[in-house]
């Protein structure tokens, strides 16, 4: 047999071609690609038969790699629960040849990249991106990973517990629970059955029982089950496809291939037992879930075909005279979402996912007869050709119009398909259908009958109603069969409402050209200024391709002037959105996206995708908010669905309301949540009506248009919103004076001083405690902002080894800048069962203690390979329209206007040396730093109540000051200066 590799190319693509475009290479495979993809593809199998794709893309500012590992937790070993999702974690610590702990993700982390990793039913796939100049060395650590690593007894007992850390993380989490109920409700001898997490018990306590070693364990399962001929891995760089291939073959030929067969998991996971069952389950928060399953034949077998595709869009769609349509205007359900679930080559679920609203949870059996007639109707229509054709027309679009991804997502999304996939379509996959096949589509939608429908419906009203519980997360839930018989008498029923397929789709792009600039174009300019509004516009001049950005800021004083009018502000958001969605759904689904919400100075229009369509989108957005209404029993539907948002705040995450108190200490106008419920609970349809003319009476449009468009449409635009708003006989709108525009400013410490808000964690039940330890260091200032963000990138991968890694203080551990309006700082933030706030406080002082000690001794070289990785950062192109669009508007919408940032704080970062570094970590960061200023958020869990009680009771240490009343402390501040000053008036 040829030992040297085996390789297929594909040339970088013609842009003038037409179709998805196949590459004729060597060796005689193929691979459908994107028209305007310049990038090179070359496939290489290596002699150990690891299967490799080299990407080459001498415009990318980042490498990437990811291994795909066809080993899931599906291989679990019985009674080691989580041992493949365990060996995921381990294999980041140390190998052979690199043994000191960490020091592949500090390489990483000090490179200007990223890593990380995931496991999955059936693979587990490793992935980084780094700085270009750094791939080959990079790569080196990465390939250990496969080769030897150490797997140390002493990193196994600290790994078992951040195993354990991130499931208890996710033990009051509903998506979390309701998922593993439905692999509970499952045959135990079908691996679908399994816990994939694992926690402490199934990796410590119990192995030790049965006289396992875990480490042994560990051991035996990767020599067994990692084999290179069960690894997929792409590498993404700069460098040519040959000298990539190179590097490929010198790091990775050293993986062991053991000819471990392809695993397989034939059957599937439900028996008869297991259908035909209406499964009542609690979950933590408020609101109600009808989850409607079926077993299916997997899409991945008929992906050409696209049969859950065809059938998704159906069931799925929200237009005039679909399941929804009909559900919403009934009152019944706040959303729907139709498709394919968990599934392997194996099984497969089709599932539609209905939020049901208070009435519609008293109407479960109209809402299943209501599916099944449409899904009757369905099946006796056939199959129109022309709804596979639009698919088709939107799929193939969006494939060769994709946004240019971040390299990272972009190798983990090939790696993956690589598993699943022949080579030909490993760009592709099954992102558009290619072969109709009415038998084919015909086929899954006969298999959603009654006779093996799977029913999951969650209450906060079934407590006390359940006899079972899931012994993972603790779900109370209950069983009872649902025999065809009953389904017929539900949609006997049902009430007889006009359903019908969807009409063509309007939005679906017929004009694609390009409307090029005539000059370079680096960043945007002022268009046009009235009374009424100002546009900033910025031609595409990098990305070609025929899509636009809008975004629509509309300043209204008194959006946010009680936390009744925040509420309601929002309430008319939400509502604008309602009623556009029979009309706006169908722009969803061809590609156009948009969105209205409220913001911290009234409200925003954002609108992206392609621009064929978009001015008309925009008009219609427009048009509604002139005319709008409040129609009473929609009203209704969203009150109750804020209100169950509200009630379920005090579920969310203890790291999460840690985020929520420190904006509330900080920010100058902002409300308690519990003053917006109860501000959601009292108001009525006639308070928006009243309310509605005052928000909009008094407006100013800040407006940012980017992309494949010319001047003279943004003017013809902003003068068509004018002219509806502010110029028309009703006169909706009127001008805002700049003396009313409304600034968002942040509170100013105080230097020398530590302020501290303990806090008992909203769930009683959630054990987890969390410190966020804020640093505020300065206002925007560009020699400070490159210190911060280089003190930012030297000290988090020792934060995390120290506090996650070393100390296992919990898995949540991270060290990361913030930026509130200008105003920058430096936040820790820790989420723990294993120690309360106030203790985890003292750990960061620790640290910092430490770190100084890293800083001061720092090598040259060292200092200066930051500073490059954080150059090498900040010259990164944006990839595509969002992220160009992201940087400019945040640049005008804070009034900072600096849109050459980037490269001033390039030109600043070149200049600057280790010992102004030091200068300012000790002035601003240290221990006791003399201009420090310190606010340590402490949300106590359920395990710390006593340490809570504690912490009130106490005296504060010196220079120590605990906030007892938010809203009496922010008064008591200074507050930092706005850089806009009155949107109108702003210097240019």
């Amino acid at each position: 047999m040829d030992s040297r590799p085996r390789e297929t190319d594909a040339a970088p693509a013609d842009p003038s071609d037409g179709g998805v475009v196949p590459r004729a290479v060597k060796g005689g495979a193929e691979i459908s690609r994107p028209r305007n993809d310049k990038r090179g593809y070359r496939r290489v199998v290596l002699p150990n038969d690891l299967v490799c794709l080299i990407v080459s893309d001498p415009d990318t500012d980042k490498a990437a790699a990811s291994m795909n590992v066809s080993v899931g937790y599906f291989c679990d070993p019985e009674g080691l629960e989580g041992l493949a999702h365990f060996l995921e974690h381990m294999l980041f610590y140390a190998s052979e040849k690199y043994p000191i702990e960490d020091s592949y993700s500090k390489y990483i982390t000090e490179h200007g990249g990223s890593t990380n990793a995931f496991t999955t039913c059936e693979h587990t796939n490793f992935y980084f991106d780094v700085n270009n100049d750094s791939l080959d060395d990079a790569l080196d650590r990465f390939a250990q990973f496969f080769i030897k690593p150490l797997l140390s007894a002493d990193a196994t007992l600290r790994e078992i517990k951040a195993v354990d850390s991130e499931n208890q993380k996710n033990l009051l989490s509903d998506p979390w629970r309701m998922s593993q109920l439905q692999n509970h409700i499952s045959l135990e001898s079908h691996p679908y059955h399994k816990f994939g997490t694992g926690n402490w018990d199934t990796l410590e306590v119990k192995p030790k029982e049965k006289g396992l070693d875990t480490r042994l364990e560990l051991i035996k399962f990767y020599d067994s089950h990692y084999s290179a001929n069960l690894m997929q891995l792409v590498v993404y760089g700069k460098e040519s496809l040959d000298n990539l291939q190179t590097l490929v073959e010198n790091k990775f030929c050293g993986v062991r291939n053991t000819g471990r067969g392809r695993f397989s998991f034939p059957g599937h996971p439900c028996s008869s037992e297991h259908l035909q069952v209406l499964v009542k389950a609690v979950p933590i928060k408020q609101g109600h879930t009808l989850r409607i399953l079926w077993p299916t034949t997997p899409n991945i077998r008929h992906y050409k075909e696209g049969p859950c595709k065809y059938v998704s869009h159906l069931i799925g769609h929200e237009g005039e005279g679909s399941l929804f349509y009909v559900l919403k205007k009934l009152g019944w359900a706040m959303s729907l979402e139709a498709g394919e679930g968990d599934w392997s080559y194996e099984f497969s679920f089709f599932g539609v996912t209905i939020k049901l609203t208070d009435v519609g949870h008293e109407h479960m059996e109209d809402v299943v007869g209501l599916l099944f007639r449409y899904i009757t109707l369905l099946q006796t229509s056939g199959t129109p050709k022309w709804i596979f054709d639009e698919l088709q027309a939107i799929c193939e679009t969006g494939f060769h119009y994709r946004d240019k991804s971040p390299p990272i997502h972009y190798v983990v999304n090939l790696s993956s398909n690589m598993q699943i996939y022949p080579p030909e379509d490993w760009l592709v996959a099954s992102s558009v259908p290619s072969k109709f096949s009415p038998d084919v589509i015909q086929s899954v939608l006969n298999e959603l009958t009654p006779d093996n429908v799977r029913i999951f419906w969650e209450s906060k009203k079934f407590e006390g109603q359940t006899n079972l519980t899931e012994p993972w997360y603790g779900t109370s839930y209950s069983v009872e069969a649902v025999p065809p018989s009953i389904i017929q008498k539900w949609v006997e029923k049902a009430p007889m409402e006009d359903l019908h397929m969807p009409k063509p789709n309007m939005f679906i792009p017929s004009d694609l050209s390009l409307k090029n600039a005539e000059e370079k174009v680096t960043f945007p300019c002022m268009l046009r200024k009235t009374l009424f509004s100002r546009a900033w516009y910025k031609p595409d001049t990098m990305f070609f391709t025929p899509k636009a950005y809008i975004k629509m800021d509309f300043h209204c004083p008194l959006s946010h002037s009680s936390p009744e009018s925040t509420v309601l502000t929002d309430v008319f958001t939400r509502l604008l959105m309602d009623y556009l969605n029979d009309y706006a759904y169908d722009a969803q689904v061809a590609g156009l996206y948009y969105g209205v919400r409220p913001n911290d100075t009234g409200f925003q229009i954002t609108m992206v995708g392609y621009n064929d369509k978009m001015r008309t989108l925009l008009e219609t957005v427009i048009g509604k908010i002139a005319v709008f209404e409040v129609k009473a029993d929609r009203f209704s539907v969203i009150k109750e669905t804020m209100t169950k948002e509200y009630e379920n705040f005090k579920f969310r995450q203890p790291y999460q309301q840690a985020f929520y108190y420190c904006s509330l200490i900080l920010e100058e106008q902002t409300w308690a949540w519990d003053e917006e419920l109860a501000a959601v609970s009292h108001i009525e349809a006639s308070d928006l009506e009243k309310f509605l003319p005052h928000l909009l009476g008094k407006t100013f449009i800040e407006s940012y248009f980017a992309g494949n468009m010319y001047p003279g449409e943004v003017e013809g635009v902003m003068q068509h919103v004018e002219d509806i708003l502010f110029n028309s006989p009703i006169n909706l709108c009127k001008t805002l004076p700049s003396s009313q525009h409304l600034t968002k400013r942040i509170v100013k410490l105080e230097r020398g001083l530590r302020y501290y808000y303990p806090a008992l964690c909203l769930n009683h039940q959630d054990e987890n405690s969390c410190l966020l330890h804020y640093i505020q260091i300065h206002q925007d200032d560009l020699k400070k902002n490159v210190l911060l963000q280089l003190l930012a990138l030297v000290a988090k991968q020792p934060a995390f080894h120290q506090l996650r890694s070393v100390e296992q203080l919990g898995y949540i551990t991270l060290l990361r800048q913030k930026n509130d309006s200008g105003v920058r700082g430096l936040q820790f933030i820790i989420q723990s069962n294993v120690k309360d706030p106030a203790s985890l406080d003292a750990r960061v002082e620790a640290f910092l203690t430490m770190f100084e000690g890293t800083l001061y001794q720092m090598p040259d070289t060292e200092f200066k390979s930051n500073v490059n990785a954080l150059i090498d950062m900040k010259l990164e192109k944006y990839k595509n329209i969002r992220e160009e669009s992201a940087f400019f508007w945040g640049e005008i919408s804070e009034g900072t206007l600096k849109f050459d940032r980037k490269e001033a704080e390039v030109a600043a970062l070149r200049d600057l040396n280790k010992e102004e570094l030091i200068e300012f970590f000790d002035n601003h960061v240290k221990v006791n730093a003399p201009q420090k200023r310190i606010l340590s958020i402490q949300v106590y869990g359920g395990l710390h109540s006593s340490e809570y009680e504690k912490i009130l009771r106490d005296e504060p240490q010196p220079n120590s000051n605990q906030i007892t009343d938010i809203f009496s402390f922010k008064r008591s501040r200074p507050l930092y200066g706005s850089f806009k000053g009155g949107v109108g008036q702003m210097k240019l």
